[in-house]
C-alpha cells in the first residue's frame, strides 16, 4: 500500500474518535465500531484499575488531536518509500492508554512493517485500533502482526520501559538497530507569580492518569520560601483520584511511610508535596525542591536533562501549563526522532 493510504488510515481513525465522542448518532457502517469502542473503555478497566473511563476517554481524545490531517501530512510529507520494507518490533509500554500508539503510527508512516509486541497493562484498545485502521484501509493488516512469545524474525527494534528492562533489552537487542528508553519523568518550574488558573492547569500535568506517565509533573522546582497554600487550593478538583483503589492505596501506604519515619510533608488527603532532592516520586506524592537564582535552575536542569521529559512552567521554552500531557506528533519520548530513525534503517 502506498503513502497516502497509510496517512488516510490514521486520519479517518482520528476522526473516529472525534465523531465517537462529540456525535449523538454514528453513521449505520460505523455504528458496530461506535458500540464496540464503548464497551472496550468499559472493559479496560477490568483488566487494568488505573485506566478509568474518565482517563482513556482523555487519551483518546488527545490522540485525535494528533491525528488532525494536516499534521499527520505534514508529519509524514518527507517520507520516501523505502526499497524494501524492514520489520520493526515495538516492545510498547502500558502505564497509560495507548501510550505505544506514536511508534505504532511512526512504523507504518514509513513504510516498514510493526511487529508489536503488547504490554499486559494495555492488551484491550491497542487491538481494537489496529482493527480500525485495517477498517478504513484494509491493506494495512499486512504490515501489523503479534508477538506472544519470543520475538524473531526482525530488523530493528524501538523498546520502552524502565531503567532495569532496559538493560534486558540492551542485552538481547543491542546488536541490533534499536531505540530502548529508560524512565524519564516531567518537572515544573514555578516562579510564585502564577495565577489560579495556572495552578489548576498544573493540576492536569500531576494527576492525569494519576501521574503514571512520563510526562506527568512528579516534581516542582520553586523559589526560596514558596507557599504551597494557593496550589493545594488550586487542585482541589481532583480529589477524585483518591477514590481509585490503586491510588488510594498509594496514598495510604507512602503517607503511612512518612509518619512513621518522621518526615515532614505537606497533605490535603489526596496529595502529599515532600521537599526531597530526587526526580521520581512516588504515585499520590509531588516532590520539591527550592532553586535560588535562574542560574542554579538552569544548572540542575542541565544536569538532570537525560532524566526529563518535558518542562512544564511559563518560561521561554517550557511547555504551557495544562498541556503536558497533549504532546503534539513531532514531540518524540526521550526526544529522540523515531521517524528519521526508522527511514534510515
Amino acid at each position: 500500500m502506498d503513502k497516502k493510504q497509510r496517512i488516510n488510515a490514521f486520519v479517518k481513525c482520528g476522526l473516529f474518535i472525534k465523531k465517537h465522542f462529540n456525535l449523538t448518532e454514528w453513521s449505520e457502517n460505523e455504528k458496530a465500531l461506535h458500540e464496540g469502542l464503548n464497551y472496550l473503555i468499559e472493559t479496560a478497566y477490568t483488566f487494568n484499575g488505573w485506566f478509568t473511563k474518565e482517563f482513556v476517554q482523555e487519551s483518546l481524545l488527545n490522540l485525535a488531536e494528533m491525528l488532525d490531517s494536516k499534521s499527520v501530512e505534514k508529519f509524514a510529507e518527507h517520507i520516501q518509500e523505502p526499497s524494501k520494507a524492514k520489520t520493526v518490533t515495538v516492545i510498547m509500554a502500558g502505564n497509560i492508554p495507548l501510550v505505544g500508539f506514536h511508534d505504532l503510527m511512526c512504523v507504518l508512516l514509513s513504510g516498514n512493517k510493526v511487529l508489536i509486541k503488547m504490554s499486559s497493562d494495555d492488551n484491550v484498545l491497542m487491538p481494537y485500533f489496529i482493527k480500525l485502521l485495517a477498517f478504513y484501509e484494509p491493506e494495512i493488516s499486512e504490515l501489523i502482526s503479534f508477538s506472544e512469545g519470543k520475538l524473531s524474525d526482525f530488523d530493528a527494534v524501538i523498546a520502552t520501559g524502565s531503567d532495569n528492562s532496559s538493560q534486558y533489552f540492551e542485552y538481547y537487542f543491542g546488536k541490533y538497530p534499536h531505540i530502548i528508553r529508560k524512565n524519564r519523568t516531567s518537572i515544573a518550574v514555578l516562579t510564585g507569580n502564577e495565577s489560579q488558573e495556572d495552578l489548576q492547569k498544573l493540576g492536569k500535568d500531576i494527576f492525569l492518569y494519576f501521574g503514571l506517565g512520563c510526562r506527568n509533573v512528579s516534581k516542582l522546582l520553586v523559589p526560596q520560601g514558596y507557599n504551597f497554600d494557593k496550589l493545594f487550593e488550586s487542585v482541589f478538583d481532583y480529589k477524585f483520584v483518591v477514590n481509585n483503589k490503586k491510588y488510594g492505596n498509594n496514598y495510604d501506604y507512602n503517607r503511612t511511610v512518612y509518619l512513621l519515619n518522621g518526615e515532614k510533608f505537606l497533605d490535603n488527603n489526596f496529595l502529599i508535596i515532600k521537599e526531597d532532592n530526587g526526580l521520581f516520586s512516588p504515585v499520590s506524592v509531588l516532590f520539591w525542591q527550592e532553586y535560588k537564582d535562574q542560574s542554579g535552575l538552569k544548572a540542575y536542569i542541565n544536569e538532570n536533562r537525560d532524566l526529563i521529559q518535558c518542562i512544564v512552567g511559563s518560561g521561554a521554552g517550557y511547555v504551557p501549563f495544562g498541556y503536558s500531557q497533549l504532546p503534539v506528533i513531532t514531540d518524540y519520548a526521550d526526544g529522540v526522532n523515531t521517524l528519521d530513525f526508522l527511514v534510515n534503517l
